[in-house]
């Protein structure tokens, strides 16, 4: 068999590999009742001949093309909501989503092709330039969704005003009263924690308010950094009379920690949130917080795999939403005496 005379065909396929047509159909379309020995020497005489489905053998748009959504961890409701823009757009649009954990299997780039994904939409997630260079030889766009690091100039995104809204949240607490404000956030070089942090210190910077060290901690977007952050922040000798977290979860830790130590929300201490996910609204009490459009963003990001998939240009390789401050009942004015609590 020799692929560049002809175009390599089903059969040929099948032939090679001892099986039948059906089954490397099955391996093509990502079936899952083909023994794993039998699909590893099948994917490998795709890949060998490079093989692509039919989609791929024309630029012409089909009729519900399938995009392939990954992220890392587990589905928290950051990702779920980002996922119900991505699945709502993509019904209206009529196209399909397949929602699968980021790989680092051999070939996986083109495994997707041979599945018969025209896109990926990466939820957060870090690809390298090993990534980056599998998904052009496979003619796969890519699409990163509030990426936690700064894009490769190859690879489209979609964010929000980080910024923005770091700065909104701070200003929130100052007018309050709060001078003494902390920043409790994520991964240190995540490019949204950064964005949200030097927010939070312009407007420290711009009300004369100090910041020390010790008032600004990283760590990663999770309950349990919420808890170890606060714990530390309150065992200060001038703890802070606000923290604002970089996401809600760590709002939520913070919390927990704050009521475990018969501390009262927000009378002896405020917290703000970040991404105004159902959990700010669920949190006792309801969380103030910056809200991310998340499903804006997911139907965004839908919009633009879409569009690269048909071979279309956009204008930007990146696009940020507003952001937009929430205030419910977890800030208020300090109290006098907050200083002395523990």
């Amino acid at each position: 068999m020799r692929p560049n005379t002809r175009r390599t065909t089903l059969a040929d396929i099948a032939q090679a590999a001892g099986v039948s047509v059906a089954t490397v159909s099955k391996v093509v379309n990502g079936r899952g009742d083909v023994a794993p020995q039998t699909r590893a020497r099948v994917q490998e005489l795709l890949h060998q001949h490079q093989y692509l489905a039919p989609v791929f053998r024309h630029t012409d748009a089909v009729e519900s093309p399938t995009i392939e959504v990954q992220f890392k961890g587990g589905l928290k409701s950051y990702v779920a909501e980002t996922l119900e823009g991505i699945i709502d757009s993509a019904a209206g649009l009529g196209a399909s989503v397949v929602i699968g954990k980021a790989s680092r299997a051999p070939h996986w780039a083109r495994d997707l092709v041979s599945a018969g994904r025209r896109a990926v939409i990466a939820v957060t997630s870090v690809y390298t330039t090993a990534h980056l260079n599998e998904l052009a030889r496979a003619g796969l766009p890519l699409v990163v969704l509030d990426p936690l690091h700064l894009p490769d100039s190859r690879v489209n995104s979609v964010g929000a005003t980080n910024f923005a809204g770091g700065l909104a949240a701070t200003q929130h607490l100052l007018s309050l009263g709060h001078r003494r404000v902390a920043y409790l956030g994520g991964p240190t070089m995540a490019v949204c924690n950064q964005a949200r942090m030097h927010g939070y210190r312009a407007a420290m910077e711009a009300e004369g308010a100090q910041v020390p060290d010790a008032y600004v901690h990283s760590g990663e977007f999770t309950y349990e950094t919420g808890l170890l952050g606060a714990t530390a922040l309150l065992d200060l000798r001038e703890s802070p009379t606000a923290i604002f977290a970089g996401n809600d979860e760590i709002a939520l830790g913070v919390i927990e920690t704050a009521r475990a130590r018969g501390l009262r929300i927000p009378e002896d201490l405020s917290v703000v949130g970040f991404d105004d996910t159902s959990l700010a609204q669920m949190a006792s009490p309801p969380l103030t917080t910056v809200r991310q459009p998340l499903r804006e963003m997911g139907g965004a990001a839908l919009r633009t795999a879409l569009r690269l998939a048909n071979g279309e240009k956009v204008e930007s390789h990146h696009i940020e939403l507003a952001t937009e401050l929430v205030v419910r009942a977890s800030t208020a004015p300090p109290r006098e005496e907050t200083s002395a609590r523990r």
